[in-house]
């Protein structure tokens, strides 16, 4: 009788140090925007909104050992060392197929509003149809209701699902820094009708929480 209990108490924790790591990750993203004059990660990659993209950009500020694979070092799909704070303790999925990385980073911080307005799922994944513009944190209307950061997957319950998907519940990294556990039917509908943080609605001047 004691082991479901154990086993919901080891799950906590587990949500617990996933949340640490966000918000660290979010100290990175405020060393960055301080470097960078306000302006979110952008290096005209289409794709850096996949967790094992934006991570490059952030590695000198995550205090983590991870180096690109000297075998492959063009690759921003492959990394060496340690991933620390990039993965949750509770996703498998990162380690055998993401390269020991757990979170996405928003699109909507390197698409403007219009062009986040414009978008669908099938855009995220297409190249050049939608140029990179950076964005800027002074253009962010609600810090505490944007998501910068998130799980991929619904780590910490037995649905694993991404971000088109209405099940499940995963941590949430804002603009402001703080972090929080919420369900998918929490957040609301994006520009494609699914709780995607990539096209908010209006972008980085939308928000994806009440």
């Amino acid at each position: 009788m004691l082991l479901p209990v154990f086993a919901q108490a080891r799950e906590a924790a587990r949500k617990t140090v996933c949340a640490s790591n966000l918000r660290q990750i979010g100290l990175a993203f405020r060393m960055y925007l301080s470097d960078w004059d306000g302006g979110f990660p952008n290096n005209d990659d289409p794709y850096l909104w996949m967790g094992r993209r934006w991570r490059w950009p952030l590695m000198e500020y995550l205090g983590q050992s991870v180096k690109r694979d000297p075998a492959d070092a063009n690759n921003p799909l492959r990394s060496r060392g340690a991933t620390g704070i990039l993965i949750c303790p509770s996703d498998a999925a990162a380690v055998e197929i993401w390269d020991g990385t757990s979170y996405g980073y928003s699109a909507a911080f390197y698409h403007t509003p219009r062009q986040v307005n414009a978008m669908t799922t099938a855009d995220l994944f297409a190249l050049n149809r939608f140029p990179c513009v950076t964005q800027r944190e002074a253009e962010v209307s609600y810090p505490g209701g944007k998501a910068l950061a998130a799980e991929w997957l619904t780590n910490h319950d037995s649905l694993r699902v991404g971000w088109w998907d209405w099940g499940g519940a995963r941590n949430y990294l804002f603009v402001d820094g703080h972090a929080r556990y919420l369900a998918a039917t929490r957040l609301k509908a994006a520009v494609n009708g699914f709780p995607d943080i990539n096209l908010t609605k209006n972008g980085i001047r939308g928000k994806d929480i009440e």
